[in-house]
């Protein structure tokens, strides 16, 4: 089991999850307190994104249990869904929006001020592009675009699918230091990674742990 040094708030008790007709992973557990990081790791389809989506709510698992200070989150779904932000591997930024009313549009989804829009941009170094479509952004900027939804509205869950993809150097520190930021204040991050990323003190998970074994 992967955990942190501080009392168990978000959980998960032997979980299983299938995809299609493919079981990706079996009996996977882990413990994350407060200011807690868990960096998922594995090859291309062990699961990680799978993994993600469970966590986020959005795919049930198929056997195990979530749960949030020892309460399993299926007693109050959209509960567990207000407390997280969830970040995947694809941006869905809309072509055709500007930048600032794409991450309006979200603003509006997390009952955040308006002036978070701006702020947000700020943050990730966009707002000379707020006006602009989405269309004209590169990759990293794109990227970036998705990542400032984090700052719309606090949460103290993130869920982050490969949120360096894409990324320069000055982008990445950006997003280390949000995170840091984010844990300094008691809040919680699980992401997966390709990539070395410095998160002191996270745990890590390796997908391929809990694979289903094969019969010989």
């Amino acid at each position: 089991m992967a955990a942190t040094s501080a009392a168990p708030r978000f959980a998960a008790r032997a979980l299983a999850c299938r995809r299609g007709e493919r079981l990706v992973f079996r009996e996977l557990e882990f413990a994350l307190g407060a200011a807690g990081a868990l960096v998922l790791t594995g090859p291309n389809g062990s699961g990680k994104s799978s993994l993600l989506r469970v966590l986020a709510g959005l795919t049930p698992p198929v056997a195990g249990e979530l749960t949030w200070e020892g309460r399993s989150i299926a007693e109050d779904p959209a509960q567990h869904r207000a407390r997280l932000r969830f970040i995947g591997h694809l941006d869905a930024v809309k072509p055709a929006l500007t930048l600032r009313e794409w991450l309006a549009f979200w603003a509006g989804l997390a009952g955040a001020e308006r002036a978070a829009v701006g702020a947000a941009l700020a943050r990730f170094r966009l707002e000379g592009r707020a006006e602009l479509p989405c269309r004209v952004l590169s990759a990293g900027q794109r990227r970036r675009l998705s990542l400032a939804r984090l700052l719309l509205r606090p949460a103290p869950l993130w869920l982050l699918d490969e949120p360096a993809t894409g990324l320069d150097d000055d982008s990445m520190a950006d997003l280390l230091a949000l995170i840091a930021e984010h844990r300094a204040a008691g809040g919680m991050v699980v992401l997966s990674t390709h990539q070395p990323l410095a998160l002191p003190g996270a745990a890590a998970l390796a997908l391929e742990r809990f694979a289903p074994r094969r019969a010989p």
